[in-house]
């Protein structure tokens, strides 16, 4: 049954890369691709680059076999409803969240993804809900083939094939503004190497460590930023001049803002940088909540001894009250000042 439910959420963003959030520690929350669509439209919901649904590991179908390691699973939706397997932003910004809400204590954070548990940082004793956070990317991978072209009207450039989670091509160029308005997604050839799509980063070297980029994110279209694109132009740009070997710091621009990207002797990348909490409020969207029977037929568990709907709003939305010490934003958005 199809009602209009108030959905308790918060927003923030990574360099200007920006997310919804719903808490839904008990996976009760059926979201839809269309509601994901909604949410994200910018003139129709609140507008996002993605969302970001925070659920319990040992309540969630994908995430139960990383309950060991972990308490939450990001999972991640693209704006255009697609699932996603990891967001180098998105995940900074939910560890901000967790901090901001008092589900951490600040320091080191595990966090289940569908790439996989990664590890984060969020300094403790600073500002619960500004500052940076560092994401452990894992080793990107070069799974090929090697002559991948990206075509942007009637430019054409070679591109590495770079795995960080999620794929990615990579091409090096000499003007971002060739790239076009990126309105629409580039090409990219051969169509086998991509069978569900991929981001696109355009990167120009500026030396010493230096990279400036453009991306166009796959399921969402230009974004100011990209976490994991960041650490691919890293990745690709170490393909291209590989160093001698310990530890190397890149630094990586985007039109949102800066990134770190330190990658390890072992070729292990941490990306840092900023991750803000910018508003919270609840929306309206027509949300199927799944009944008892058919939460049943999923195998899921409800939270807490069978917690009802109402139950689980409240729940949410004390959590987002913990960002402001305030009651009573239901209906509303509320910006941080």
């Amino acid at each position: 049954m199809n009602i209009p439910i108030g959905i308790p959420f918060a927003k923030g963003h990574g360099t200007g890369n920006d997310f919804l959030i719903l808490e839904d520690p008990g996976d009760a929350l059926d979201l839809t691709p269309a509601d994901t669509i909604q949410l994200c439209d910018r003139r129709r919901g609140i507008g996002a680059d993605g969302v970001l649904r925070l659920v319990r590991c040992t309540a969630a179908p994908e995430a139960f076999a990383m309950a060991d390691r972990a308490e939450w699973f990001m999972d991640y939706r693209n704006a255009d409803g697609s699932l996603g397997a990891m967001c180098g932003n998105g995940a900074r910004v939910l560890a901000r969240y967790l901090t901001a809400t008092g589900h951490h204590p600040g320091g080191p954070l595990t966090l289940a993804t569908r790439a996989g548990v990664r590890e984060l940082h969020v300094p403790a004793g600073e500002d619960t809900h500004h500052g940076d956070v560092s994401v452990t990317m894992g080793i990107p991978a070069l799974p090929g083939p090697d002559r991948i072209t990206v075509t942007v009207g009637t430019r054409r450039w070679p591109a590495l094939h770079v795995d960080v989670g999620n794929p990615h091509a990579v091409a090096f160029v000499d003007d971002l503004d060739h790239a076009g308005t990126l309105a629409t997604a580039p090409a990219v050839t051969p169509h086998s190497a991509y069978p569900h799509g991929t981001t696109v980063e355009f990167v120009r070297d500026l030396g010493s460590r230096h990279l400036v980029l453009r991306v166009h994110e796959r399921g969402v279209g230009e974004t100011p930023s990209c976490g994991t694109g960041a650490c691919a132009a890293v990745a690709a740009a170490l393909h291209r001049t590989p160093h001698p070997g310990g530890p190397v710091r890149y630094t990586v621009d985007s039109p949102g803002g800066r990134l770190l990207v330190d990658v390890a002797a072992d070729g292990t990348m941490t990306l840092t940088g900023p991750a803000y909490l910018t508003a919270q409020g609840t929306v309206r969207l027509h949300t199927s909540w799944p009944t008892a029977a058919a939460q049943g037929e999923r195998g899921l568990q409800r939270p807490a001894h069978g917690a009802s709907t109402p139950a689980l709003l409240a729940r949410a939305d004390r959590g987002l009250n913990r960002l402001s010490g305030e009651h009573g934003h239901q209906g509303k958005a509320e910006a941080y000042r």
